[in-house]
């Protein structure tokens, strides 16, 4: 194996030095940048935007219910009919015109609710005055019928089970979700990084073989030797420019952010101002703090560490299987064939690590899909924030080594017949042919 650093360094090398890949390891943050900076900057305009919203109430209970908000105005018209105030607020061109209209019912004297509008309203903007019209209907019939609501809304309760294990360790619900969250975005982030890369090296051996270079390369060098250079290589390039992604994306939109004063969070839409107003109230500062006790009980040593040898097999793993078939192949139009079987467990895991996992961390399924090698990668790092006793994570590892090595052995068997193969597209027969080469 004494090739092997120098085929890796050749293959970083002629990695990181190619213009489309220097081109794109820096435009690739600034188009993502822009485009979130200009998604950012059309929804600050659109919600910063201030509406007139006109109110013809014939019941004339709803004279409290519809108050001024920060971009919204509320502008009560009397002793006037409808179809002059359809004109009236046409005429001013305002955002449109809510019609309560008054009918037999000596309850509520409410019959139904239009709103008129030029265009079709925001559909957070009528949701908001439909549950603001609910809300006093239904107040006036719990008075109606005698109900004091003043006590029905202090007999209000909310009840938080404490969940703890036999050996004392306090869990809650924010630690299920915010488990889920990091076990997803480590699974979905292998996934995104095996598919990248993963093609990466099977276009670099399909390069070499059509250009006929792997004709003097392989006379003195071992396939084996070459596919591994080419996966470790590839995987640093691939690793080098991941890393420059996130510190230049970080940095710039921290100075999009404060040159154009652009609000990344301006993003979440019309629901802003209400998780704002929901933040400031004691229960939720209560379960901000709840979140950040569920922090500090991840066991953030054990993430780290599995997360690193995890993605690291994993991505070998199916590495190594893009290169046999590149090594297979003559161009990527031919490497459809063989995708399917290489994706299909991967888009298994990531299912089975979001609908059973989150359900389930411990139960039969999940555990058995956490030592199959070509779903553990994703499905154990979805385990592992939940708890996972390190025996299993050590076994789950040693099968994916061990699954690894084998199919190093296998794609090198492949790629040793298939790399000076041309003119021929390989079927399933044809492979299973060359591993008795």
């Amino acid at each position: 194996m004494n090739h092997l650093p120098l085929i890796i360094k050749r293959e970083y090398l002629t990695k990181v030095r190619n213009k489309s890949f220097i081109i794109m390891t820096f435009l690739s943050p600034m188009i993502m940048i822009a485009l979130i900076a200009l998604v950012a900057y059309l929804s600050q305009i659109n919600n910063n935007q201030d509406r007139t919203i006109s109110v013809l109430d014939e019941t004339g209970v709803f004279s409290e219910v519809f108050t001024d908000e920060e971009h919204i105005k509320y502008n009560y018209l009397d002793n006037i009919n409808l179809e002059n105030a359809k004109d009236l607020v046409s005429s001013k061109e305002e955002y449109g015109l809510l019609y309560i209209k008054k009918g037999s019912d000596s309850l509520s004297q409410f019959e139904s609710a239009k709103f008129y509008s030029e265009d079709s309203p925001s559909l957070s903007i009528i949701s908001s005055l439909e549950g603001k019209i609910e809300k006093k209907l239904t107040d006036l019939k719990l008075v109606q019928d005698g109900v004091d609501i003043e006590k029905i809304q202090a007999s209000r309760t909310r009840i938080t089970i404490g969940q703890e294990s036999f050996l004392g360790e306090k869990t809650s619900k924010t630690d299920s979700w915010l488990k889920l969250a990091f076990g997803g975005a480590a699974g979905y982030l292998l996934f995104m990084f095996i598919i990248i890369y993963g093609n990466m090296i099977m276009r670099s051996v399909i390069e070499e073989k059509t250009s006929r270079i792997i004709e003097v390369i392989i006379s003195s060098v071992k396939p084996i030797q070459l596919m591994m250079g080419k996966i470790i290589g590839t995987s640093l390039a691939g690793i080098t420019q991941f890393i420059i992604w996130v510190l230049l994306g970080g940095v710039m939109l921290l100075l999009v952010s404060a040159i154009f004063g652009i609000d990344v969070m301006q993003m979440q839409g019309p629901q802003q101002e209400m998780i704002r107003q929901a933040m400031e109230s004691p229960e939720a500062q209560n379960q901000a703090q709840e979140l950040f006790t569920a922090f500090l009980n991840l066991p953030l040593l054990n993430l780290c560490v599995a997360f690193m040898f995890f993605f690291l097999g994993g991505f070998l793993l199916y590495s190594s299987l893009y290169a046999a078939i590149g090594a297979a192949v003559d161009s990527e139009t031919d490497t459809q064939q063989f995708m399917m079987p290489i994706i299909m467990p991967l888009i298994i895991a990531v299912y089975v690590g979001v609908f059973t996992v989150i359900e389930d961390p411990h139960g039969t399924v999940s555990t058995i899909f956490s030592f199959i090698p070509l779903t553990s990668p994703v499905v154990m790092l979805m385990r592992i924030p939940f708890g996972v006793p390190i025996w299993q994570q050590i076994l789950s590892l040693a099968i994916l080594i061990a699954t690894f090595a084998f199919t190093v052995w296998f794609a090198a068997k492949i790629y040793r017949v298939g790399i000076l193969m041309y003119g021929k597209k390989p079927s399933y027969k044809e492979l299973f042919k060359w591993l008795k080469y």
